[in-house]
């Protein structure tokens, strides 16, 4: 028997106990929960044949009186001794991406993001369009080329058009970019023709991870107009693969942004759902930029709420993300775009002035919260080399 050692401090304690999918060498892929620096295999400790599964997807489809029951569970089974065979070093387990994501909405929630950009992309105009601040926008992605942590991302091709050239050509992404967000995994769906109120939220989402929105800007830029991002955004969207229950979240709770004017009454919460969450960018090995996730103006039930209004259903497995997160200061912004404003404002990155990705290139994104324990949990990281185009 293995008695699991938790040191002081550890962001993956029992305020946490994030769920992923794993594998051992010659051994299938099954569930498991991360204590500390080791993941404990739910299919053997816990007998139940639902953990023996690739995915989280059979787990998370039995609702929050579950998610709540196998959480109690596994905080009494990693407090006392554990089965050796049934505890892994979380380095010498390959993990996989944890869900069968079903389909994958963009939202574009902070104020500060979406302000930036317009002061970008129309300097004459106002900032924000003026939907905005009226509902929370966002578009409909690409659930099959969602990819887990460590998934090298091939550097994507298509149209793009600068503003010297007379017309359009074809070939590899010049400005590839990179988007720090959050996303939530909805765990019990909704019917088709039925909404999700706002105070639905915490027994239909499951849970949250980081993502990474790979964004080609150049190809973006090109084909945006009128009907939003396509080709741009589709090629690749990494996810990190540890589940951060919603329940392990309660102590990160915070109020959001005052939201001016009030929302309708679909997005009105009764109980706000903003999260004290710390992000970090790192880039090359070096720490670029720090977004904070209690800045962001819209909630993730405000999202769900939305998303659901018109009588669209959601399933278990839906990813939806907050779109890029950033705060009102330069080193909390989000994206490489703001980052450099535009590549006008290059940035140093290990010792070299840098705007957009190049081949070879790696990004990091990690992030802490508040436990219910008093100390930090961690979300682990969502990683990403950029490797060179095909064909």
């Amino acid at each position: 028997m293995t008695r699991i050692d938790i040191p002081e401090g550890s962001p993956f304690g029992l305020a946490n106990l994030p769920y992923g999918v794993f594998s051992t060498p010659g051994t299938e892929p099954r569930v498991g929960v991360r204590v500390a620096d080791s993941v404990v295999d739910l299919s053997t400790t816990l007998g139940d044949d639902v953990f023996a599964r690739p995915s989280l997807n059979a787990f998370m489809a039995q609702g929050r009186a579950r998610w709540e029951e196998v959480r109690r569970r596994i905080t009494e089974l990693v407090s006392g001794d554990v089965p050796d065979a049934a505890v892994h070093p979380v380095g010498e387990v390959t993990m996989h991406l944890p869900v069968e994501v079903a389909d994958y909405v963009d939202f574009y929630a902070s104020e500060h993001h979406a302000s930036n950009l317009g002061r970008l992309f129309r300097p004459n105009a106002e900032p924000l369009m003026p939907n905005w601040k009226h509902l929370p926008v966002g578009y409909h992605g690409r659930a099959g080329t969602v990819v887990v942590s460590g998934t090298d991302i091939v550097r994507p091709s298509g149209q793009r058009k600068a503003p010297d050239e007379d017309a359009p050509t074809f070939g590899e992404c010049r400005r590839l970019d990179i988007e720090a967000e959050l996303g939530f995994i909805v765990g019990t769906g909704s019917e088709l023709g039925s909404a999700v109120p706002c105070d639905e939220f915490a027994d239909r989402v499951f849970g949250a991870v980081l993502v990474n929105d790979w964004s080609a800007r150049d190809i973006q830029a090109w084909e945006y107009v009128p009907l939003g991002p396509f080709l741009g955004k589709s090629f690749a969207t990494s996810i990190s693969p540890w589940v951060v229950p919603i329940l392990a979240l309660e102590a990160a709770r915070v109020p959001t942004p005052a939201q001016d004017p009030e929302p309708l009454p679909y997005l009105r919460e009764s109980e706000p759902w903003g999260l004290d969450i710390d992000l970090s960018v790192v880039w090359n090995g070096q720490e670029v930029t720090r977004p904070p996730y209690r800045e962001m103006y819209w909630s993730p039930a405000q999202m769900l709420a939305h998303m659901t209004v018109n009588g669209a259903t959601s399933r278990t497995g839906d990813l939806y993300a907050s779109g890029t997160i950033s705060g009102p200061a330069k080193e909390q912004r989000g994206a490489f775009i703001e980052l450099t404003w535009g590549g006008r404002e290059p940035v140093e990155v290990a010792g070299e002035q840098r705007t957009f990705l190049q081949d070879g290139d790696e990004v990091v994104i990690s992030a802490t919260a508040p436990g219910a324990d008093g100390g930090r949990i961690g979300f682990g990281e969502v990683a990403g080399r950029i490797v060179p185009a095909k064909g």
